[in-house]
């Protein structure tokens, strides 16, 4: 995919988003920086009448913390950018909605990451199981289906920069 391509099928997917009744019903939502040629989001984090939230990988876990576009962030684990360690965190009971990036996505919502497990961890954990998820992924790589273990779990709905599923 070319730099403009990239960044077309990115705004339209963003667009997409923030057309959703579900991002628009929450208040607390939790999100990533674009990594590699993941689904670029970040205009949304403009909007201030959100809560962001942004994950940090300590040790094999993801700590979420607060931030906005004025904050800090940092290079942390795998050349991931990430809010600063002395952020606030973000306590589970506020969390309304996940934004999930995805390599690729099926059509049952399982979900393909680069490997490391951190969302499968996440979301298999007493409390996370039942957050509001959206898998966040291009519409080339929103497949029939993937290969599928016995920790993954599927996501709620899946956007992409063509459909909402």
């Amino acid at each position: 995919m070319t730099l403009l391509e990239w960044r077309e099928k990115s705004d339209r997917l963003t667009t997409n988003i923030q057309n959703s009744v579900i991002f628009n019903q929450a208040n607390t939502i939790l999100a990533f920086f674009s990594f590699r040629q993941e689904p670029d989001i970040s205009s949304l984090y403009t909007n201030t009448n959100k809560r962001w939230g942004f994950p940090r990988c300590v040790d094999k876990s993801l700590v979420w913390h607060s931030w906005q576009p004025k904050d800090t962030i940092n290079i942390g684990a795998y050349g991931i950018t990430e809010p600063h360690h002395e952020a606030p965190i973000i306590d589970i009971e506020e969390v309304d909605l996940i934004l999930v990036p995805c390599v690729g996505c099926d059509v049952q919502g399982y979900r393909l990451g680069y490997g490391g497990g951190y969302y499968d961890r996440l979301l298999n954990s007493p409390g996370w199981q039942t957050k509001a998820t959206i898998g966040v992924v291009f519409d080339f790589a929103y497949l029939s289906q993937l290969p599928v273990d016995s920790w993954d779990k599927p996501l709620e709905r899946v956007m992409t920069e063509n459909a909402f599923f």
